[in-house]
């Protein structure tokens, strides 16, 4: 039709992990899905703003602070969304690279002179975590708003949350997606200071979270041990999974997630994704520079995990 900003029509959808019908008998370990399932009591949150999910916080945050001459940052490889969301506001986007060991990189950040700086903790695709330390430099140093995604943090060791109270320029996301294992229900939340907080709740729609996300949000939030207690699983059967595909000749990057980034021995990570997917297990895979040569596997069951590595060791030849 013609009518469409130039900026959207340059931008590439996100393309979400491959999604089987419901009959079809596939191990599915692409979407980071926690693999056990949610807890149903309840208890209220009244000290952050919910939301569709968080990835509506973060098109509030373009929205509110975003705009043509101002600039984001993030490193990179990370979450795709905070690309599209920059240009959908036709902003400029610093894209500052991790290195080989996905250590964050403060100084090239700082540099950058962003507006809005996003921070994947756990990072999606690596899984490894920005240390808390790192975060409170870049908060006291950017010249703007500092993001920390966290949307794996229930599997982490550390997190964020804490300089919510220290720094007036932090917004900390959470999600009820992954470890609370409501993918579906599109329930987040955004936690900042108060005055932070209300210019996000100037643009947001007015009834953005209907009755049954809140309901059952407000459910599970409730049964913090139900949670903890299917993160503990998943970190164990993370270690054991990690140590197996080591084992295996692969290299794994030390996970803070319910997911493991892996370079397969011969770094034919496409090969090994299209050879697992003809087995009926999907994993992820990006054909993009410094990930074209990696897979990422969701933390699945001690039965999925078993599988996958079986089906591995047989296209292996062992």
């Amino acid at each position: 039709m013609g009518y469409l900003r130039k900026n959207i029509e340059r931008l590439e959808a996100y393309m979400p992990g491959e999604q089987p019908p419901p009959e079809a008998k596939v191990i599915k370990l692409n979407t980071n899905e926690n693999c056990y399932p949610p807890s149903p009591k309840v208890v209220p949150e009244d000290w952050v703003l919910a939301g569709n999910g968080s990835d509506e916080h973060l098109a509030l945050i373009v929205r509110a602070y975003l705009e043509p001459g101002r600039k984001a940052a993030c490193p990179v490889p990370t979450y795709s969304l905070y690309r599209t969301l920059a240009r959908m506001q036709d902003a400029g986007l610093a894209e500052i690279p991790y290195d080989e060991d996905y250590r964050l990189p403060v100084d090239g950040l700082i540099r950058s002179g962003a507006v809005v700086t996003f921070i994947c903790s756990p990072n999606n695709p690596s899984a490894t975590v920005a240390p808390v330390i790192d975060l409170a430099r870049l908060a006291s140093k950017v010249k703007g708003i500092l993001v920390v995604d966290e949307a794996y943090t229930d599997f982490a060791d550390e997190n964020a949350m804490s300089l919510v109270r220290k720094f007036k320029n932090v917004i900390v996301l959470r999600t009820v997606s992954k470890g609370y294992s409501l993918a579906g229900l599109r329930l987040g939340f955004a936690v900042a200071r108060p005055e932070t907080l209300e210019g996000l709740i100037k643009i947001k729609d007015s009834y953005n979270v209907d009755a049954v996300a809140s309901r059952v949000g407000i459910a599970a939030l409730s049964d913090q041990a139900w949670k903890d207690k299917n993160a503990e699983k998943i970190v164990k059967s993370r270690a054991k999974l990690s140590k197996n595909l080591g084992r295996l000749g692969f290299r794994v990057w030390p996970s803070q997630a319910n997911f493991i980034l892996a370079r397969p021995p011969d770094g034919r990570a496409q090969s090994l994704y299209r050879a697992l997917k003809k087995k009926g297990i999907l994993v992820r895979y990006w054909n993009q520079p410094r990930l074209d040569d990696k897979i990422r596997i969701t933390v699945g069951t001690e039965e999925e995990n078993r599988a996958l590595l079986a089906v591995i060791r047989e296209l292996a030849g062992h």
